[in-house]
């Protein structure tokens, strides 16, 4: 049984895709798996695809960029179970398994919550009976069926898919991938995944997203691919096309244009941003770190400057960062002695208190950082018997003048991985008036960049803020 069919088939995925809003859907099922069009079908595929021939063979590759509320879910799911049963068979996968190997179907999602969603769908499905006796043993990841497949839906890990067969996988909003072990999830993830996939001919593999920044794995693919002939589909489409039930001149998203046309047009009309750019390049920040140091212990006679990125302990990490400058005048270098990093739940007290004990290592007697918790960091700080000085520029502020000390390679970084990777995803956006602002992208986070940018800052402006504790 086809894909597009199983979709329409009442004791499979039917009832979940009954009714003409997912006639746009029906006939990205068809293209994908190489079904021949209509000619209202091919008018479809030409407006979603920019592509004037439909393709006669399953593709090896499809890339799905279509705005929120389009079902990508549930349809993400529902190609992972047919995958690994009709599908299996229908594509050949099961004869190129040898004796005692299991292939594995995946879809890594952008988070636990996603992950979750979609392992709700796929239990669903296999509760339909031609699905259900398939099923040997539910996981707590996914399924192991009859057939010598398995079924995993993880977040996303470039480690979930070394040394395993992967016979088909679906990255679900890859657009929105976030690692502390890597500053481009997606393209280590596709690395890693595609020679896991080398033994089994017409192994296919599935990108499906709302689209985001000019930049990572789908807009690459974007790039090369659509309204190109070949075995990597490209697919395009806004919510109110792929979703008729979400009207574009309806309240909902005639709201949401007029709220941020930027974003509106991106989540919505998925189309790329522009308003939106990579800081800085991870070569550029790796030229600066110094490899194989991880800190930097107090030296006699240097006077030493420190930031904090306060928090209230359940959700944001608490950071510090010390440094030095190493040099009079322009080409003087500011170097980063030590970081820290206490991540939630945690007690503020407490971590006010270790750190404290840090800074008077490195005989530190006033700290600097932001207005986060109005009185209370003074107030903690302050107790430890040092003085929580409250910055004079912005969180966006001392990124950008973070920027000509990496370029310039001034900045000495640690050899501190989770602070390269969260300098380099920060993103440069365009506001609506004009001026720009850096920050974490969605899902991120930059605790640890702040600190160190503001640590930067504090040293490099030439500002003693050195105590001696006796």
């Amino acid at each position: 049984m086809s894909f597009s069919d199983a979709c329409i088939d009442p004791q499979l995925f039917g009832s979940w895709f009954a009714g003409d809003s997912w006639s746009v859907w029906r006939v990205v099922d068809k293209a994908l798996f190489g079904e021949p069009l209509s000619d209202s079908e091919l008018a479809i595929f030409t407006e979603i695809t920019g592509r004037t021939e439909a393709p006669s063979e399953p593709a090896s590759e499809a890339w799905f960029i279509c705005g929120r509320r389009s079902g990508k879910d549930v349809k993400a799911s529902a190609l992972v179970a047919w995958l690994a049963t009709f599908g299996a068979e229908q594509m050949g996968f099961l004869a190129r398994l040898v004796k005692g190997e299991t292939g594995v179907v995946q879809l890594l999602a952008v988070d636990r919550k996603q992950a979750k969603v979609c392992l709700s769908y796929l239990r669903a499905y296999f509760e339909q009976p031609l699905l259900a006796q398939m099923v040997e043993r539910s996981t707590a990841e996914g399924l192991e069926l009859s057939n010598g497949l398995a079924i995993e839906i993880t977040t996303n890990d470039q480690r979930s898919s070394r040394g395993r067969t992967v016979v088909g996988a679906v990255f679900d909003e890859c657009a929105f991938w976030r690692s502390d072990d890597s500053a481009n999830p997606d393209e280590a993830v596709y690395k890693a995944i595609k020679p896991s996939m080398a033994t089994i001919p017409g192994a296919m593999l599935i990108g499906i997203s709302s689209p985001y920044a000019r930049r990572g794995m789908l807009w690459n693919k974007h790039k090369k691919h659509y309204g190109k002939a070949g075995n990597v589909l490209v697919v395009q489409a806004p919510t109110w096309r792929m979703n008729p039930t979400i009207k574009r001149d309806g309240p909902f998203l005639t709201e949401a244009y007029a709220d941020d046309p930027a974003s509106a047009a991106a989540e919505y009309g998925a189309k790329f941003r522009k308003d939106v750019e990579a800081f800085v390049t991870l070569e550029v920040v790796e030229a600066c770190v110094e490899a194989g140091i991880r800190e930097r212990g107090p030296m006699d006679g240097m006077s030493y400057n420190a930031f904090v990125d306060p928090s209230g302990g359940s959700q944001d990490s608490m950071t510090l960062a010390i440094s030095h400058r190493d040099g009079l005048g322009d080409d003087s270098l500011i170097v980063i002695d030590a970081v820290r990093e206490v991540k939630p739940p945690f007690s503020p007290e407490a971590v006010v208190r270790d750190f404290c004990q840090l800074l008077k290592l490195y005989r530190v007697g006033e700290v600097t950082g932001d207005r986060y918790g109005g009185e209370w960091p003074r107030e903690q700080f302050r107790k430890q018997g040092v003085t929580y000085r409250l910055a004079d520029k912005t969180r966006s502020d001392l990124y950008r003048e973070m920027l000509p000390l990496l370029n310039s390679t001034r900045a000495v970084l640690l050899d501190d991985d989770r602070a390269v990777q969260q300098i380099v995803r920060l993103e440069r956006k365009v506001a609506r008036g004009g001026r720009d602002s850096i920050d974490h992208g969605p899902g991120a986070h930059d605790d640890i960049a702040n600190a160190v940018a503001g640590a930067l800052n504090v040293s490099s402006a030439g500002s003693d803020k050195t105590a001696w504790f006796l």
